[in-house]
């Protein structure tokens, strides 16, 4: 079956592009395509809607755009065509659009401000530019005003008014002094929006006389001045001094000192204000007060929150700012100023309009003659845009007729389309507050198969890796791809290769034998082309000597091998490295062919090396650890871990870090190596430690970085060679302040419980985590390819919230953020759930069985439309039954197996069929929630195979010449027997075998007298049946005749029915000449009855031994069929049974049983068979006796203790007091958690008696 599949590839542009609804400025064109096909502008560079310019300079209005052939343009100034030949300022860059307008030699910029459009034309269609308006910067002077010094008392408020001259754009404002030195600014003393400067309450510090207001033109790179402002602050006790000067002493006289005001609003006036914002833009909130104490100013918004992450306080509080508004940040916003004497408030209502903005802009349109195609064009805004629609820059109401074409609102409908279809259309969607516009291109070609990929490309890979081969294309329309292999090979067909829609073949496994050529055929209705590529394949690269792990002792000598084996055409580069970094530039390290040396090792070199080997195709690696210690030491010095630091001391304490030192203990004859900080969170783990950081052996002092709302105190363990000291004994505790947490839960995951819920879990927080009390999380979602907006609730410090309501699996983008009482964590990533699943609707169809022999089976189907799983696909199960053996019919039990094949697949093979008999099957495919429908019965039957062995073989009724046999018929015949095969030989006294008879019996027969056999003689007996297709294993049996008749009476002949007399005529021959022996194992001791029990991965063998005691057994097995030696298995001790582990489910196997030390003694061979992977048997547990009387006695056993609570409850008497509590306490419920465990993969199995035919 082929495989299509869409993958992205850098050399498929040309396809995709030319193929697909996609958009002109995003794909490139193949170059050498782009001499030969036609193509219809595209503008690909502009000048902004909106141009200021610079009156100084030239004036360069962008218009560019690409095209086939080469557009020409021509450009409008407010509605009208602009003739640039008549304007000696204006010229036009070659192959360009492009307009320069000279204003350096003459021109006024004045003179061109206006409302420009571009057109840029072709053959096929014509393209427009957005309207650029052009407007030449101003930067006016301020006009002349006298400004009265301000007199201000004490703890008044003032505003000194900037009112800059109007400029376009608007200037920058700022208040600087005679020095050109900044007004400082703070709480009391801050710049408004409008540029001017307000004081809550004017100090003495105040009094100044070069308040000087500043307006800079970005544009211009001007600044212009306002004259300086003068303020003289009275403070009360100059007044006071003033007013005493020039009264009598027997005046009354002073000044009121200095009161407290509560607070008034400065800017904006009154209680209420509206503003208006546009989508996307910044939204300013301003609120200044005046007041003593100096007011503080705090926002909210009225009915919400302030937008997380996009929300800022400027100008101290006194600006709200929110960034990239959208329309859901409309509402009342209040601003509250507060000092210790009261407050006042002001509420701003913001409403957020919206200029046009995309929803989906039309894209470029390429079709074959003939072919339909649409342009949608789809866009929102505040309040909604209206949709027109232009054809080559004119109204689509006044443009040519095109039969092929019809305007349905938002969206143009083509049908059947011709060549001189091709046009540009344009979109306008607009609004008050603005518009949009977009070129998109129809182009119609008609062009035979081109394949872009060269010609004799080769492709080389390594052995079973995957193979890409590139087959690039072009044509409209869009040709049809085939691949063949070799010039006279087949179309190349089957699961062996993905065929990928850009032309692409994959080899998934590439072997030797995938080595070759092979042609890319493209064809269409206008023609045929083909390619050839060339593919070899080369042997993986492989080191075949690895490094070893090395203990060199200071001053030796130690070697690293790494031998490779490589492909013979491919040249291979080895390099060293030493943890994973170039080795040292140093002469001791010597890289040979296959080796690295380092001579005369120190204990820098002490690390991991790496040998890396390199080839065109590919690349491995290996690696080893040289560990170097000291050569041992002349005098006895006795090493030791060292003592614990002492001391520790915190300094430097800030809300993040803080400082930690101490002073190392004795290294006791072993230099401490590093020191290890631990931590102890008292408020949220008290009594845990934890690891903080490390550092080296010399420092003694660390910066430590800490988390809000945990109460620290730390330790230090000093490290040396030989060990860990004792911690130190703890710091002091510093407790953090509280913060907005820094992160957000781990592990987010949407997974529906129900067809019509979706439950989010994730990790919680841990409690230093948290920053902070209050901890909660923000919980939101929203439906995934969806315009939906976000849905989010907060909930508690939990770990779980079920969205009800849902469709039945839909993917949802789901993200979970967590906050405390000081505010939110960093916006959250967003994953990806799906709500519940729910069963599957449809069942498999095109069942078909193939029976591959008596006790294999193929099933096929057809895989279910992915939309009627309604859930996550799991795989399909495969339920058969055995609906009666076709060699006998009898009432019997049916036993469902279940077979479980994972993922999309379409077939599956059944293994341990019993043959000779009548199959029933269905399919059902399985997703997260359970089974669909099954699928109708199909009924299969196996063919006959050999039977199983006669069930079983006794001997009776020995006399001097005579024996009586009787069997019984195989359990498993496995189709009709035909007759059944006796072999008998005579045994002597020394275990040597004679001449072997051999008898037919027919089938019906189940007994059979032997005569003429000579008396006091061991016989051994192999008996087996057979049927059509062979014979079955034999069993065998050993028997006497006796030496003495009496007390033995002979059956009459022909008496008891089922006997068959086999009468052997005598001969002198056959008692005077003595038959020929063959040496063969005693009668004792022997192994016989070896049985099997098997699962799907191990199997329990028994046997029945008869021989000398204390004998030890193996059990020899193999693969049935297979020329591979026996395993071989020691049984320990004098065991009858065995356990064989480790086999492979499905598989048939042969086993044996033998006694050491006994001239190699083994039993006959037996087979078995393991069960099948994935299929389980369970039993109805309910319908077991052993159960049922189980829950009988627990019945009984509950009523009798009923009875006796009754009997003792109703008892008279006095209980002493202790008693008496216990009786009547309520005794403590614990609720029985059910553990979240994993169940394997169980099958029912269910009976139904079948009645015979």
């Amino acid at each position: 079956m082929m495989k299509k599949m869409s993958i992205p590839t850098s050399k498929t542009s040309l396809v995709l592009f030319l193929c697909q609804i996609i958009s002109a400025l995003d794909v490139p064109l193949d170059s050498k395509l782009l001499e030969e096909l036609s193509q219809p502008p595209t503008i690909t560079q502009q000048s902004p809607k909106d141009y200021i310019v610079d009156p100084r300079e030239n004036i360069v209005i962008q218009c560019e755009a690409k095209g086939k052939p080469p557009p020409s343009f021509s450009w409008t100034r407010n509605g009208t065509h602009f003739d640039i030949d008549k304007d000696a300022q204006v010229t036009m860059k070659p192959n360009s659009g492009t307009l320069v307008i000279n204003i350096m030699n003459g021109g006024k910029a004045e003179a061109y401000e206006g409302v420009y459009q571009c057109t840029a034309r072709n053959e096929r269609g014509a393209a427009i530019s957005n309207n650029i308006v052009i407007r030449p910067s101003r930067s006016p002077l301020w006009t002349k005003e006298k400004l009265e010094p301000n007199h201000v008392r004490e703890g008044d408020s003032l505003v000194l008014h900037c009112r800059p001259p109007v400029g376009l754009p608007p200037p920058i404002i700022f208040w600087m002094d005679n020095a050109f030195q900044r007004l400082p600014q703070s709480e009391r003393v801050s710049q408004g929006l409008n540029g001017d400067l307000y004081f809550s309450n004017v100090q003495p510090e105040d009094t100044r006389e070069d308040y000087i207001c500043y307006a800079r033109f970005n544009h211009t790179q001007t600044i212009q001045q306002k004259q300086p402002i003068s303020v003289k602050v009275f403070s009360m006790d100059s007044l006071n001094d003033t007013i005493a000067a020039n009264l009598s002493d027997t005046d009354i006289y002073g000044a009121k000192p200095v009161t407290e005001r509560q607070p008034v609003l400065l800017t904006p006036t009154g209680s209420t204000s509206t503003k208006v914002e546009l989508r996307g833009n910044v939204l300013l909130l301003e609120c200044i007060a005046a007041g003593l104490p100096t007011p503080v100013i705090r926002w909210i918004k009225e009915g919400g929150e302030l937008p997380a992450n996009r929300t800022f306080f400027e100008n101290f509080k006194k600006t709200l700012k929110i960034i990239d508004v959208s329309e859901a940040d409309s509402g009342n916003y209040k601003c509250i100023a507060r000092n210790t004497l009261g407050s006042v408030h002001h509420v701003i209502s913001v409403t957020v309009k919206a200029a046009p903005y995309w929803i989906t802009a039309p894209r470029n349109l390429v079709l074959s003659p003939g072919e339909d195609g649409t342009l949608i064009c789809r866009a929102n805004g505040n309040p909604k845009p209206s949709i027109s629609w232009l054809a080559n820059g004119v109204p689509i109401a006044i443009a040519p007729e095109d039969p092929s074409r019809k305007v349905d609102g938002d969206t143009i409908i083509f049908s059947h389309v011709q060549e001189r279809s091709s046009a540009v259309y344009q979109c306008n969607a607009s609004n008050e507050y603005g518009y949009l516009l977009a070129n998109a291109f129809v182009n119609v070609l008609a062009e035979p198969p081109r394949i872009l990929t060269p010609a004799n490309k080769l492709y080389q890979v390594i052995a079973d890796s995957p193979a890409l081969l590139d087959c690039a294309y072009f044509g409209s329309p869009k040709p049809e791809i085939e691949w063949f292999k070799g010039v006279k090979g087949s179309i190349l067909r089957g699961n062996e290769y993905v065929f990928h829609d850009n032309g692409t073949l994959e080899i998934p496994v590439a072997q030797k034998n995938s080595a070759g050529t092979y042609t890319c055929v493209a064809r269409n209705e206008l023609g045929k082309i083909q390619n050839e590529v060339q593919l070899e394949i080369k042997d993986p690269t492989m080191i075949i000597k690895q490094p070893e792990y090395k203990v060199i002792q200071r001053y030796g000598q130690v070697s690293f091998e790494c031998i490779i084996k490589h492909d013979s055409t491919l040249l291979p580069t080895v390099t060293w490295l030493k943890d994973n970094d170039e080795l040292p530039d140093d002469e001791r390290f010597l890289v040979g062919k296959d080796n690295l040396t380092i001579m005369n090792v120190t204990d820098k070199d002490d690390g991991t090396y790496t040998c890396i080997v390199n080839t065109t195709l590919d690349s491995v690696s290996a690696s080893a650890v040289l560990t170097v210690v000291a050569a041992p030491p002349t005098p006895a010095i006795i090493y030791a871990r060292p003592n614990p630091p002492f001391d520790l001391e915190l300094t430097g304490q800030l809300e993040r870090s803080i400082e930690l030192s101490w002073i190392p203990g004795d290294e006791n004859n072993s230099p401490i190596t590093n020191f290890v900080i631990e931590y102890e969170d008292a408020l949220h783990e008290p009594g845990v430690w934890h690891y903080q950081t490390e550092v080296p052996g010399t420092q003694t002092t660390v910066q430590l970085k800490l988390s809000p709302y945990v109460n620290y105190s730390f330790r230090v363990i000093a490290v040396n060679k030989i060990g860990r000291s004792q911690p130190s004994e703890p710091s002091e505790q510093y407790l953090t302040k509280s913060a907005s947490p820094d992160e957000n839960p781990a592990n987010v995951q949407g997974i529906g419980s129900e067809p019509d819920n979706l439950v989010i879990t994730w990790e919680p927080l841990k409690g230093f985590q948290s920053n902070g009390p209050g901890l909660q999380y923000k919980v939101s979602w929203r439906q995934k390819d969806v315009d939906d907006e976000w849905t989010s609730v907060i909930v508690a410090n939990v770990s779980k919230y079920i969205v009800s309501g849902t469709p039945t699996f839909v993917p949802y983008e789901i993200k979970v953020q967590a906050l405390n009482d000081l505010g939110y964590a960093p916006e959250p990533s967003e994953v990806i759930g799906h709500s519940g699943e729910d069963l599957p609707m449809v069942a498999p169809g095109n069942v078909q069985v193939h029976v591959i022999n008596s006790t294999l089976a193929k099933v096929h189907w057809d895989p279910v439309p992915l939309k009627t799983v309604r859930g996550h696909l799991q795989g399909y199960k495969v339920y058969y039954w055995k609906v009666q053996s076709l060699s006998r019919r009898s009432r019997r039990h049916v036993e469902k197996k279940i077979l479980t094949f994972r993922g999309n697949k379409t077939f599956g093979m059944l293994p341990g069929l019993e043959p000779y008999s009548s199959y029933m099957l269905n399919v059902r495919v399985v997703n997260g929630k359970g089974e669909g429908p099954a699928s109708p019965d199909k009924v299969f039957k196996t063919p006959e195979g050999v039977p199983g062995s006669p069930s079983f073989l006794k001997i009776t009724n020995p006399t001097l010449d005579s024996l009586t046999l009787e069997w019984g018929s195989p359990t498993h015949p496995n189709g009709i027997l035909t007759s059944y095969t006796l072999k008998f030989q005579p045994i002597n006294n020394t275990h040597e075998l004679g001449p072997l008879v051999e008898i037919r019996i027919p089938a019906n027969e189940s007994s059979l007298i032997l005569k003429n056999l000579n008396y006091s003689t061991r016989y051994k007996f192999y008996f087996n049946a057979q049927t059509s297709v062979g014979s079955g294993s034999q069993i065998t049996e050993e028997a006497v005749t006796i030496m003495d008749e009496a007390g033995i009476l002979r059956p009459a002949v022909g008496a008891g029915k089922g006997y068959s007399e086999i009468l052997f005529a005598t001969s002198p021959v056959m008692h005077t000449v003595r038959p020929t022996f063959y040496k063969v194992q005693p009668l004792y001791p022997r192994i016989r009855n070896v049985t099997t029990a098997a699962a799907e991965t191990y199997a329990n063998i028994s046997w029945e031994y008869e021989g000398p005691d204390h004998a030890n057994f193996y059990v020899e097995y193999g693969v049935a069929g297979s020329k591979e030696d026996w395993k071989k298995e020691i049984v320990n001790g004098s065991r009858s049974f065995f356990v064989l582990k480790g086999l492979t489910p499905g598989t048939a196997y042969k086993v044996r049983v033998g006694a050491e030390g006994l001239s190699g003694f083994r039993s006959s061979e037996d087979v078995f068979e393991t069960g099948p992977a994935m299929a389980s048997r369970q039993v109805d547990i309910a319908t077991q006796g052993w159960f049922i009387g189980l829950m009988c006695a627990v019945a009984l056993l509950i009523l009798i203790l009923l009875i006796v609570c009754f009997i003792r409850r109703n008892k008279g008497g006095k209980y002493p007091v202790k008693e008496k509590e216990d009786a009547h306490a309520d005794p403590e419920i614990q609720p029985m958690k059910e553990d979240d465990g994993t169940f394997g993969e169980y099958s029912l199995t269910k009976k139904a008696d079948i009645p015979s035919e």
